[in-house]
Parts: C-alpha cells; structure tokens; sequence
C-alpha cells in the first residue's frame, strides 16, 4: 500500500483539473472551427463544355470564380448571377450570350437609348408554316370576228367568262407575326376558267352628224371606266385636258400615249377622242369623261370592243 503526502495529492488534482479543461476546450474549438469553416464542392461547367470542381468556402459567385482566376468575355454570362449566391445544388454555368443580349449590352454601354422592344423586334424567332390558300384564275377575252354572210354581225358577246380557281400550297415564314417570305410549294386546278368570247366586226359603219364613218383595223377589247372634273377622279377642277382641250361629255376619253391626242375611238356604237392622259390610264384602259361623279360611278366597270375610226 503506497501512501502519498498531502501535499502530493494536492499536485495532482490541480494537474487533473488543467488536463480535463484543456480537453473541453479543444473540443470547443473544434466544433467552432468546424462551424466557421464550411468547406464546399462547386462544379463549375465552362461556355465550352469544360467542366471543373473547386473546393471553396466562398458562396460568392464571383468570389468563387476571382479564387479560380476565371473572368467572363463580354459575350458570356453566368448562371447564377455575380451579384449571387450559390444555389444547394452548388452548380455555376457559363454559357454565351444570344445575339440580342450582346447587342442590348452594347447599346446600354455606349448610352444610346433605344427600346427594348425595338431590339427585340429585330432578332425574334422567325416561324415557318404551310399555308394553303384558294386563289383566283382570271379568264381570257377572245376575240372573234363575225363570219362573211352572217345574219348577225353586231359586236356582242357570245360567252360570257368565269373566273377559275386554283388551290395553291406556300410556305410562308413569319416574324413578329409579319410576313417575311412565301414560297410556292405546288398548286392545284380546282376549276378551270371559262373565257370569254366576243363577235366583232372588222369594218364598222356608222354614222356621226349625217356623215358616214367607218372604224377600220384590228378590234381590240378595253377597260373603260368613268371620270368626272371633280378632285376625287382628277385632284383638281380646271376641267381643262391634257391636250389642252376642254373636257366635253360624250366627246372627250383619256387613253394612253399608244393613241395620239385628236385619234378617234369607236367605243360601243359611238365615237369619241382621245384629249386626256391620266396617271392609271395604262394599255388597254380607257376613261370616258362624265359631267358629274354620279354619272362616273354609275357607268361603273365595263369590257367593251373598241376601234379606231379612219
């Protein structure tokens, strides 16, 4: 049996009191170091493709990339932002710009103050569709002219024309729900027109004031249509011609320059002449001249033979 002096006991107690106290705060050290230092992996996938890891306790984005010397061009992004924190999936994406954020950017670096809705405009997607569509086939004026010995050989239509109709199959593309292109794919006959045929007589004999006249040459159908002095038909009201002339009812058409100002026309059994021009008077138009715009619109649209007169 060992026996120890007091004053021995007394060492050895303050020693085991140090020990235990040393050991409660190391463990307390421990856990605080352990809760201050949060160590993370964080994949970081590149514009490229490249993928890394990185082991940080930053939970900056941009932190996180300064450590890892990697620095954004100007037409990359990141995701999340710079300004963010790292989401629990400890995931940051670099990926490059569309075309209208480099160009909103720019815009927003250099000051120019253009809408968004401008910008946007310019690079929406562009959507392509197959559209079918029915269209119109217009029929043909034939002429024919009134056989040698005929019973009847007046100017008449002998068959009335239809229109056909065609379905026809585009591709179309569109942006900002505008019509950028179409093109034709196939089409389809869905009923073929029906033309319209006309009896003419070479040689017309007439007569104008008790005098004969004769309309000689080729009979050639037209658009006739009306106008009147009013600014509606003509943009001013002098009433005066393009020949000079003073526009007469029953008298004065617009033609195009194919007919010399002063050529006589036989148009539906009575003679009028050429005095005016007019800027929609093209080919085979013609426009007779009313005294009022009632009487314009009333003559309406007609397709009739006309002839010069000799």
């Amino acid at each position: 049996m060992i026996f120890m002096n007091k004053k021995d006991s007394g060492a050895i107690s303050i020693l085991k009191i140090i020990g235990v106290s040393l050991i409660f705060v190391l463990i307390f050290g421990i856990s605080v170091l352990a809760t201050e230092i949060d160590m993370r992996s964080v994949e970081i996938t590149m514009s490229n493709g490249y993928t890394m890891t990185v082991v940080t306790t930053k939970t900056n984005v941009a932190e996180i990339l300064r450590d890892n010397n990697i620095y954004l061009e100007e037409d990359e992004k990141v995701n999340p932002g710079l300004e963010n924190e790292i989401t629990e999936r400890n995931e940051i994406v670099i990926s490059n710009k569309s075309e209208q954020e480099v160009q909103i950017a720019k815009l927003s670096e250099s000051g120019i103050e253009t809408s968004l809705d401008e910008i946007l405009k310019s690079y929406s997607p562009i959507i392509e569709k197959i559209v079918t569509e029915q269209e119109t086939i217009p029929y043909e004026t034939i002429t024919k002219d009134a056989s040698e010995g005929a019973a009847d050989k007046k100017n008449k239509i002998i068959q009335s024309g239809e229109d056909g109709i065609k379905e026809v199959i585009y591709k179309v593309k569109y942006q900002n729900d505008v019509e950028i292109e179409k093109i034709k794919l196939s089409e389809t006959i869905i009923k073929e027109p029906v033309n319209k045929i006309v009896q003419i007589q070479k040689n017309i004999t007439t007569s104008r004031s008790g005098s004969t006249i004769t309309a000689t040459g080729e009979t050639k159908i037209f658009k006739i249509t009306a106008y009147c002095p009013c600014s509606k038909c003509c943009g001013k009201q002098t009433g005066t011609t393009a020949s000079g002339t003073r526009a007469t009812a029953g008298r004065t058409v617009a033609a195009s320059s194919q007919y010399a100002f002063g050529t006589k026309l036989l148009i539906n059994g009575k003679v009028y002449t050429v005095e005016d021009r007019g800027g929609a008077i093209k080919g085979n138009k013609i426009d007779i001249y009313m005294d009022s715009h009632a009487q314009a619109l009333a003559w309406g649209v007609k397709y009739l033979p006309v002839q010069v007169v000799k």
